[in-house]
């Protein structure tokens, strides 16, 4: 039989409708592809700019001193007790250390730069160690601090901007009173003179238009405002002037003032800071930053740039000299930042550590998961299993997922109202914070156990009901059993929600400064604590550029707690899950 003439259009249409059907079907594969791509990508992003960014915070930069323990510095009772040791002079001890590190430091103000390598509240843990170990008392013992937040930014590369130049012949340098005069064999100071030249020129044109932007605005600004305006730009241009007179070198000099990149030339254990170069490119003049100021004929040695001007940048370029030094020594060493773990916050950087959010962020959660859990599970059962169906579990209900959606503040507002306010309990507690996340899991906790016991078949409860169990029998020994993945997964899920949530802790006085970390005890559910994400926070807000990293570190920290309450969560819906 053949096929009529009609069937063939039929067979195109259906052809045409399956092949549009196929391209339809072919674009909606590729938009959820292309979706899931950029959804990963941008969480990769989003990752590696946070690990980039944190990962340096997990290394430390640690000034190694042997200090000497004297009795008369440490104990000067003299007779051992922990009253005595309490009272010992550790801050000088560690001063001395390093007064013998560098003997040719004896200003005042030189020595005080010196002991800004290392924040004063070191002095406490050294006493911690003698208090820890006595017999250290009259002995030579080794300690390691971290160094100064600013000097471990520069020399992790997130300071300033530096660089070495290349020599090639060798140095001569003469000491003239304070002025030191530095010599080279060849022009090795000629294409750094030329990057000086151009530099004060372009910091000069960059003034002059400052003045031009000042004169044009004093026809706009109330006539009050005027002298301000001219007196700024008169500034402006006496200094652009000044820089026009020092770029011609009218002694043959360039001056290096503080606007310009800083130069440091460094030999045999010796630092010169240059304060001058000729524009023949063979000499310069600077002062002795370290050493006696004296090199006969060194080969070997070092022309270092810091491009950062130090009039922009918060370490002198003679902190930066003894940071080279201590490096070139031996004395600076790097390893893994236990202070960040075994500390808590701290208002110098370097001494910062998440030990007190981490104990508050587990005692709150201890609060959170012995409330919200049993309460949750209770309520959803009854709701689900005995309540009957009218009007009012229907009201239950509604409201139920209506908290659910109930943004985390209104929480935080509640907990302050009625725990702190009525109730009188402490601010800051684990033990208030634990309650106001508690209300604010119970709904995910109430939903997801619902959903679990709704997943179980009918078949069950009828079995059992069939075999003579009751209707509690029934629940508890058969269905609830079997929901208890579903139930876990739930309540892990809300309890992660509830680890990362920051604005309703932030209302109960749970963003305080805290200092020492509560004790892992029922003391501590009322001692001042703070969490882990109140923690990333003031960090995020901290004056000083190293909390940058820490803050990165403790968001990663954060991640990786949330990654295993997950993974806790999957694990065991796989492990117990039942398939119907």
């Amino acid at each position: 039989m053949t096929d009529s003439p009609r069937t063939f259009p039929l067979r195109e249409d259906v052809e045409r409708r399956l092949a549009k059907r196929y391209r339809a079907e072919l674009r909606f594969r590729s938009a959820g592809l292309t979706a899931i791509a950029v959804a990963v990508a941008i969480l990769c992003i989003l990752v590696g700019s946070i690990a980039s960014e944190g990962v340096p915070a997990f290394t430390v930069k640690e000034l190694v001193l042997r200090v000497e323990l004297d009795a008369d510095r440490v104990d000067p009772e003299g007779d051992g007790s922990v009253a005595s040791l309490r009272r010992g002079s550790y801050n000088r001890v560690l001063q001395d250390a390093l007064r013998e590190a560098f003997p040719g430091v004896t200003a005042r103000n030189d020595l005080r730069a010196l002991f800004s390598l290392y924040t004063p509240l070191n002095a406490t843990r050294l006493m911690d160690d003698v208090l820890n170990e006595p017999a250290l008392v009259g002995t030579s013992h080794v300690f390691t601090m971290p160094l100064a937040d600013d000097l471990d930014l520069y020399l992790t590369g997130r300071l300033v901007e530096d660089r070495i130049l290349p020599t090639a012949g060798h140095l001569t340098a003469s000491a003239d009173g304070d002025m030191v005069s530095l010599r080279s064999t060849t022009d090795d100071f000629a294409a750094l003179a030329r990057e000086i030249e151009q530099s004060m020129a372009a910091e000069a044109r960059t003034l002059e238009l400052r003045v031009e932007q000042l004169r044009l605005a004093l026809d706009q600004v109330p006539a009050a405002d005027a002298p301000r305006l001219q007196a700024e730009a008169d500034r402006h241009a006496a200094a652009a002037v000044n820089l026009r007179q020092l770029a011609l070198a009218p002694d043959g000099f360039l001056p290096l003032t503080g606007d310009v990149p800083s130069v440091i030339v460094e030999s045999g254990g010796q630092a010169f800071r240059l304060t001058q170069l000729a524009v023949d490119g063979q000499s310069a003049r600077g002062e002795a930053a370290l050493g006696n100021g004296e090199v006969g004929s060194a080969e070997d040695w070092t022309l270092y740039v810091v491009d950062t001007p130090e009039s922009r940048r918060r370490v002198s370029d003679q902190l930066i000299i003894w940071t080279r030094s201590l490096v070139e020594r031996d004395m600076i060493q790097t390893g893994f930042n236990t202070y960040l773990f075994a500390n808590a916050d701290s208002r110098e950087p370097e001494l910062a550590g998440i030990k007190g959010a981490l104990y508050g962020s587990i005692l709150t959660m201890i609060i959170t998961m012995f409330l919200s859990v049993p309460i949750g599970v209770f309520t959803a059962v009854y709701l689900e299993e005995y309540a009957p169906k009218n009007r009012v579990t229907g009201f239950i209900e509604v409201n139920i997922n209506n908290l659910a959606a109930v943004p985390s503040i209104v929480f935080g507002l509640l907990g302050l109202a009625v725990f702190i306010n009525f109730f009188g309990l402490p601010r800051s507690a684990p033990l208030v914070g634990g309650l106001v996340l508690s209300l604010m899991t119970l709904p995910t906790v109430i939903i997801a156990t619902r959903a679990a016991l709704k997943a179980v078949p009918p078949s069950i409860r009828q079995a059992a009901l069939g075999v003579g169990a009751s209707k509690t029998q029934a629940v508890f020994h058969h269905v609830l059993p079997l929901a208890a993945p579903g139930i876990l997964t739930g309540s892990i899920i809300g309890l992660a929600q509830a680890l990362g949530e920051t604005a309703p802790l932030l209302m109960i006085g749970m963003v305080a400064f805290i200092a020492d970390a509560p004790s892992l005890g029922l003391a501590g559910f009322t001692e001042p604590a703070t969490v882990m994400p109140v923690q990333i926070f003031l960090w995020s807000d901290g004056a000083e550029r190293a909390f940058e990293a820490r803050t990165a570190a403790a968001i990663l920290i954060l991640l990786a707690l949330m990654i295993g309450f997950n993974a806790v969560a999957i694990y065991l819906r796989r492990r117990f899950e039942r398939r119907w």
